[in-house]
This record gives C-alpha cells, structure tokens and sequence, in this order.
C-alpha cells in the first residue's frame, strides 16, 4: 500500500558527477514531463581547466587528459520494475547514461516512485495480462492455464518499441509462460540485440524423482522458448536473496525475534548443504550492466549462476549473527504460514518443502538449488567474473537489515546495547520433527493478515519470490 511519508532512496553505488566543459561538475537535469527521454553528452576536461593546468604544472600530479566517454545509447525494456532485480538494474543502468523502459504494475510503493522519477526511466503503468472479463475476480497467481486470462499484448509492444536490449524477470502475475512467450516475441520482433533472462530450474527435469517447483518449472520453459526462437540471449539464475529476510511473519525467510533478543530463522533446508546467496538490490545491477558490455558474442545462450557466496543454513546464520551483533540460530523444520499469501505462491512454497524435505537427515540427498549440480559449483565464480564488489549477507545484516526493519516499523534494534552477542557455549540447530501438519495456518484464521504485502514503507508492493 502506498506510503504517506516515504523514507529517502538509497543508493548504495556511487558515480563521480561528470565534469562539463568548463570544468565544474555538472548537475543532473529535472524535468517534469513524465516519460521524457533526455540525451546526456559527457565531455573531457577542458584545455582552459584549472583542474588541467594544476596537473600539467606539477609533474607528480600529471595525468593524461581524460578522453571522452559518451553515454550508451540503447535503450532496456524492463518488466517488474518494482523488483529488487528489476530496480537494482535500473539504478545503475540510468546512472551510467543508459535509457530504460519499465513496466510497472502500479505506482504504489518506494521502488515503484523511484523508478517513475528517474528521468532517464519511461514507464508503462499496466498488468501484462488482461482479464476477458471486467467482473472476473479469480487469483491470476494460480499455476497452469487460466482461460479468460490473457496476454497484454499492447503493453508489451510499447515497451519493446525502440529499446534494444532487454532484461526480463517474469512473475505469477497471469500465466507466466504465455506473458514470458509474448514477451520473447515482442523483443524478437523489435530487434533486441541482447535479451537477459531471470531463469530459474525445473527439478524435475534433470531428475524424476524431483518435484517441480511451479514458479521455477515455469521460467524454465519460457527459457526454452527463449532459446527455440533464436534470441541472442543470456540466462541468469539467481541465488537467495539476502534482502528476503524479515522479523515479520512471512513464510520461509522469516527472521524471527526470540524475547531474549536472538533470532531464529526456521526452514527446510538442511543445516549443512551449501545454498547460494545473493544480495539482489546491491549486486544484480552491475553483474547484468558487465553482461551487456560484453555482448551476446561471449555470452550468447550461456547459463550464470549469479550468487556470489555459497552458505550452508548454519554458515548463513553465523554471517547473520556477526552482522547484526545477535544471536542467530537455525531451525531444521516445516514452512510455516502464517499469513494470507496468493495462491500461487502457496503451491509454490509447498512443492519446495517437499524438494528441500526437512525430515532429510542426509547433506548429500539434498537436490542442488539451481537443479544442475555444475551450476551449483560454479558459485560463486560465475558472479564474480562479472562484479568484484557484491555485498555480502554478513555486510547486508549490519548495514541494511536493521534499516528495512525499521522501516517496517521494528523497533528492535534500539535496544542493541542491552541485547549483547551471545558468546558462550550453544546449539547451533534445533530440529524440529514435522508432525503432519501442513503449515499452511488455516487454522487460526484470526491471526492471519490481510495479504501478501509488508507492512512498512521499505517493502510496500513486493512479492516475495526466493
């Protein structure tokens, strides 16, 4: 829901101003027309620039003249522009001269505002499905066919129109498959020069025996369609997201505050086998920036493993607990819900606790996140070829975890100096046994939430998506 009194961006990537002609920085232009492209010119230090005399009448300090270095001029089609994937490209993309096109669901929401005022960003306010019916009130998130739920064909045709790249992140909102098919034409039919996709696996496909999870089964056959078309494109699989952490009461990555002040984060993971992590606001932008610098030439049809650290639950919980100056501990047990949550996301959360089975006592037997082994074991390489700097959990959980917390309305980490490290002997992992019940909370329908939105401003309008 949107927010009365939003919080400052931040921008965690600083870019030095560029200098004009004359040798002072220049400032960024604002305008308000909204959708307005703007074309920067970027020039050299001046031959009149006191900056340039100072260096040349010093032989210590003499440097070169800086050559010139224009903005890229291509313009990104972007859909789920609110995403923490979507938003972190588009952050820097922008900052470096490139031109984007996003789609927005809504405008509601921090991210969403920041997109639609960035004044190198052109939005396209819309769903990219559309209901054959005004009065139909079914939850699109559903997996599978939905007759009478279509395409958005319009939209996506608008978005497509000058752009040349492309980076596509498609969510449950309608039938994935058909928007992510629609999408791929659209960008195919416009030129696209290099098209980025956020795929993820379908288990079930590198073993039998494994189940689908829907919302990955269905990246996994738009990427096939991606390839089947011949797309000059790219596939990026993404790790865990730091930033999924949360002391609210969501399913799977909820950080939850003990009363001693510690937390335990419970999921079906085992304790220790190695997951990747990510920390998708700080780091999917620069990564993907890289991939399109060096074209589809070297990365043409390539799968990357974008995570750049590769934790167990317990190392997870020991970076946790380092940062945030608490006691973390890890809990091996079910899912529990217990919040209202799409449909979709319900079969997708159920399907992965049978994946990832808590009641596994065996490391080994636990299927590779990403599905194909060698791609687990290219983490973190694959990331770090493309960005040096990532943020790390340890990093995110001192430095931005108590911002979105208090931004959420917790107040917990004012109490910091009354709630020390715990130092002392513990255990590490609690299990717990799963006794049969679903988790899924429909018991106690009084405490649930209205929905799957996050109540505070630094969180307003996402969906949470692993």
């Amino acid at each position: 829901m949107p927010s009365s009194n939003p919080i400052p961006i931040r921008t965690d990537l600083v870019f030095r101003p560029v200098p004009s002609e004359k040798g002072n920085v220049s400032s960024p232009k604002s305008s308000a027309t909204h959708g307005t492209r703007h074309k920067h010119t970027r020039s050299s230090y001046s031959e009149s620039s006191p900056l340039t005399a100072m260096s040349r009448n010093n032989s210590l300090t003499y440097r070169p003249l800086k050559r010139s270095t224009p903005s890229p001029d291509k313009t990104i089609a972007v859909i789920n522009a609110s995403g923490r994937q979507a938003a972190s490209l588009i952050r820097i993309a922008t900052a470096v001269g490139y031109r984007v096109h996003a789609q927005l669901r809504n405008l509601e929401g921090v991210i969403a505002s920041e997109v639609s005022m960035n004044p190198n960003v052109t939005v396209f306010t819309g769903e990219l499905y559309v209901r054959n019916k005004p009065d139909d009130k079914r939850d699109v998130t559903v997996h599978g066919n939905l007759p009478g739920i279509l395409v958005n064909h319009r939209l996506i045709s608008q978005l497509f129109n000058g752009a040349q790249l492309a980076f596509i992140n498609t969510t449950f909102y309608g039938n994935e498959i058909h928007i992510g098919e629609a999408i791929a034409d659209a960008a195919k039919k416009a030129g696209v020069q290099h098209y980025v996709y956020s795929s993820m696996p379908d288990h079930a496909a590198y073993n039998p025996e494994w189940p689908s999870l829907p919302l990955w089964a269905a990246k996994h056959e738009v990427e096939k369609y991606v390839r089947k078309i011949g797309l000059p494109a790219t596939f990026v699989y993404t790790g865990i997201y730091n930033n999924n952490f949360t002391s609210l009461r969501y399913p799977l990555f909820c950080m939850e505050l003990q009363p001693d002040g510690s937390f335990v984060w419970q999921a079906p993971f085992h304790p220790h086998a190695k997951l990747p992590w990510l920390d998708a606001e700080h780091d999917v932008g620069p990564a993907i920036i890289q991939l399109f610098k060096d074209g589809p030439e070297k990365w043409n049809g390539k799968r990357i493993a974008l995570a750049y650290e590769y934790l167990t639950p317990v190392e997870a919980c020991k970076a946790f607990e380092r940062g945030v100056g608490r006691r973390v501990r890890y809990k091996h047990g079910p899912i529990e819900v217990k919040v209202k949550i799409p449909e979709g996301y319900r079969e997708q959360l159920e399907a992965l606790e049978k994946l990832f089975s808590p009641n596994n006592a065996d490391p080994k037997k636990q299927p590779p996140y990403f599905g194909d082994l060698e791609l687990d074991r290219r983490c973190p390489e694959d990331a770090l070829a493309l960005w040096e700097g990532p943020r790390g959990l340890e990093e995110y959980a001192r430095e931005i975890f108590p911002l979105e917390e208090e931004a959420n309305g917790m107040t917990w980490m004012f109490d910091g100096d009354e709630v020390p490290a715990y130092d002392g002997p513990r255990e590490e992992i609690e299990e717990v046994a799963h006794n049969g019940d679903d988790g899924n909370g429909e018991g106690d329908n009084e405490s649930l939430d209205e929905g799957l939105i996050m109540r505070g401003l630094k969180r307003d309008e996402e969906s949470w998506l692993a």
